[in-house]
């Protein structure tokens, strides 16, 4: 197949579009992550501060009405991890990926048990007690996270009835729970951490989504282009200049009656046309002069 210069335009414009479309896309995709990792983390802090509106609520409006049933019957409503915790598993429900826990070094509740990465961050608020928040990414063996993490200080004094010493707690937690974990607590000791945590996978889901549609779009773009510009390339350059280079075949071959190219045009294939009338009209004029 001869290199045409239709074909010659063809592949350097393919050539010149995979390179923009490999450099766009991956300009377009670390931005794209960045934001997405971005609004992951920031939809983390607002279910984070969900939660702590429902400690709050719990401790002011929930827990000194069914603190006198303690002695009878363990409410586990009355205690703010409790009721957080609940309250978010729900809220997860429409906002998938997203989990929350209050890891603690030494919990009642054996599910507030911190593993190995949450008890690194809650040693990193230990260490620095001046610090309110911790963002970050930790890989475990069931994937990736995104997390943001509080501090869980004992402010008020009210929490160490139930965390003091066993003695002092409600028997009605210590027949649930037992004598073993929970208790020891300081005042103004940070024994855990509250940690929203959301698989990195959601923020790639985004980010790939929007790339992809971002692509699709471009392709789409270009495929527009590539069909107009050749319809242009063939009305414009090639189909004139084919036509110019077969009435010169037939100019040499003897044919010197063709009709001459219009002049209208005032671009490089117009000059071209009119190039050839004035070659044909003086090849017209020689030849009559030879016959003389």
């Amino acid at each position: 197949m001869p290199l045409t210069l239709k074909l010659k335009f063809n592949l350097v414009f393919g050539a010149l579009f995979a390179v923009a479309l490999v450099v766009a896309g991956g300009v377009v995709y670390r931005l794209v992550l960045r934001n997405a990792q971005a609004e992951v983390v920031h939809d983390a802090q607002r279910m984070m501060d969900v939660s702590l509106a429902v400690r709050d609520y719990t401790v002011t409006h929930i827990k000194p009405h069914l603190d006198p049933l303690l002695d009878r019957h363990f409410l586990p409503e009355t205690v703010p991890a409790f009721a957080a915790t609940e309250t978010l598993s729900r809220l997860a429900k429409s906002q998938p990926g997203y989990g929350y826990k209050e890891a603690t070094l030494n919990p009642t509740n054996p599910r507030n048990a911190a593993i190995d990465w949450e008890r690194e961050v809650v040693a990193r608020f230990r260490a620095d007690t001046g610090l309110r928040e911790q963002t970050g990414r930790v890989d475990t063996d069931a994937g990736g996270f995104f997390y943001v993490a509080r501090p869980i200080q004992i402010r008020n004094a009210a929490c160490l009835a139930c965390h003091s010493t066993p003695d002092a707690a409600p028997v009605s937690l210590l027949n649930k729970y037992g004598r073993e974990h929970g208790f020891g607590w300081q005042l103004n000791e940070i024994v855990g951490a509250q940690v929203v945590s959301v698989p990195t996978r959601l923020a790639y889901d985004k980010a790939h989504e929007v790339v992809q549609a971002f692509l699709g779009t471009l392709a789409a773009v270009f495929m527009l282009l590539f069909v107009a510009l050749n319809v242009l390339l063939q009305r414009w350059v090639v189909a004139p200049v084919r036509a110019v280079a077969h009435a010169a075949n037939r100019v040499s071959q003897g044919e010197l009656g063709l009709p001459e190219f219009a002049e209208g045009r005032k671009d490089e294939i117009g000059s071209l046309q009119r190039s050839f009338n004035r070659m044909r009209r003086s090849l017209v004029k020689a030849m009559d002069l030879l016959r003389r």
